[in-house]
């Protein structure tokens, strides 16, 4: 045998009932999509590390031989992992001879990090 219950209505006429002011702007939909990127680019173990290993470098710019000395990845990962940070502007890459060295761009994760500390 079931058992059924009736509720009873709400009234929910009231607009402001569930509506408060905002106390400061919205992040805009465009700017939320670009940052959803960048935080994407930065969402990895490895990228994080990456970053940190070239910003403790001299000048902020580390080679590939400094990082495939200090991760565990493969060549090949790591190169995928410093393309993704490349594209999404966080590093810069300068060709020497046979060598790539990345740089930190400057004032790239000042937007990351403002929008986390306004959070």
């Amino acid at each position: 045998m079931a058992f059924t219950r009736t509720l009873p209505l709400t009234d929910i006429s009231q607009a402001d009932a569930c509506s408060s002011p905002l106390a400061r702007a919205a992040i805009a939909p465009d700017h939320a999509d670009s940052l959803a990127r960048s935080l994407k680019a930065l969402a990895d173990p490895a990228r994080l590390r990456i970053i940190s290993i070239v910003a403790a470098h001299a000048d902020a710019e580390a080679c590939v031989c400094d990082l495939t000395d200090q991760l565990t990845l493969s060549q090949p990962t790591i190169s995928h992992h410093l393309k993704v940070l490349v594209d999404a502007g966080f590093l810069s890459r300068a060709k020497r001879g046979t060598w790539s060295y990345y740089s930190l761009v400057p004032g790239s994760l000042d937007s990351v990090a403002g929008v986390l500390a306004a959070v």
